[in-house]
């Protein structure tokens, strides 16, 4: 799972796969009896990155291949377990591990609540590659999005309203659990809203406060499909107490600064087969002097196409601009495989 080309977020999967042709159909939930079921995807790819002045850095391979396991049992009880290989929450790579795990109590039609490792709701780009309309992600989800996290979160569905609300050891560390060497960590919180005033138009925003690392952010996004189109637009804005902060435990520092801001522009279009989508996107995060510490934006253009109803081609160009990273070039052909 790679956070900067594999940035996706489950709460816009549902939006994004109401869109013909931008992305394959929804897994099959394969039954084995009993309440049980399992699905999954195969995620392969060629990418070429050239930055200007440098040489193209190639790869080729699978980027990651996940099995669903679902479990639908009585009195509204049900569980979920995701086994993934690919990179690993602390970064390493080639691993098989156990990406969520958790028991849901569905106490009617409206109003749920879950326990256990699972994905935070915030952020228009999904965390699987299922749910993009392109090849990559923004690659700003570490300073915007929450992540996988340990803790309990009650959702409640009122059709055109929901509310959602989690309490976690961390919101941006799923390796976190609330202890380290026996002093116990501060709690992270999130609390979001959604609104469908109208058929195809959603409006989603979120909170997160996370105690232990001195964050706030605040992610807002809305969609709008319509004929064969589907737009979205994405702000976000942080502060983070002036403290740097490894994320996803991979041993690089993700937030180095006191606030940040980022933004994205989407448009998909549709007919049969095929799809095409245009995004740009942009961030800034700055010190307590006002200086950049990281920044970037990119023109992303992506057609995609339905070999069938189980296969996606998806390729992609894309011209990233950074004053810190440097500016580069991004080829890249992906088959997505689902069951």
């Amino acid at each position: 799972m790679n956070r900067i080309n594999k940035v996706t977020r489950w709460a816009s999967a549902l939006m994004a796969a109401g869109a013909a042709g931008a992305i394959p159909v929804a897994h099959a939930d394969i039954e084995l009896g009993n309440g049980i079921s399992i699905t999954g995807f195969l995620d392969m790819s060629y990418s070429s990155v050239k930055p200007d002045g440098g040489s193209s850095t190639e790869s080729i391979g699978i980027d990651q291949f996940e099995t669903d396991f679902k479990y639908a049992g009585s009195s509204g009880v049900s569980a979920q377990v995701d086994i993934e290989y690919g990179d690993g929450f602390d970064g390493s790579d080639d691993e098989t591990f156990v990406e969520q795990a958790f028991i849901t109590k569905a106490f009617n039609e409206q109003f749920s609540v879950k326990v256990g490792r699972f994905l935070s709701y915030t952020g228009w780009e999904t965390e699987e590659p299922t749910g993009l309309f392109q090849y990559s992600g923004t690659g700003y989800a570490p300073y915007f999005y929450g992540f996988y996290q340990n803790g309990v979160s009650a959702y409640y569905n009122g059709g055109k309203f929901a509310v959602m609300g989690s309490a976690v050891a961390s919101a941006f560390n799923p390796l976190d659990r609330n202890s380290i060497d026996g002093v116990d960590d501060k709690m992270g919180y999130e609390f979001g809203v959604s609104v469908t005033p109208v058929e195809g138009l959603t409006a989603k925003a979120f909170y997160i406060s996370d105690n232990d690392t001195d964050t706030d952010i605040v992610n807002v996004w809305v969609s709008y499909a319509v004929s064969g189109f589907t737009f979205a637009g994405e702000y976000n804005t942080a502060d983070y107490g002036g403290i740097n902060y490894d994320y996803d435990g991979d041993g690089v520092i993700d937030a180095t600064g006191v606030e940040g801001d980022g933004y994205l522009l989407m448009a998909n279009y549709a007919t049969g087969p095929y799809g095409f989508t245009v995004r740009y996107h942009d961030f800034e995060i700055e010190d307590a002097a006002g200086a950049t510490t990281d920044d970037g934006s990119a023109i992303t253009l992506s057609p995609s196409y339905k070999v069938g109803g189980n296969l996606l081609l998806v390729g992609e160009y894309r011209m990233d601009s950074s004053d810190t990273r440097g500016d580069s070039d991004l080829f890249a052909i992906e088959a997505l495989f689902t069951f």
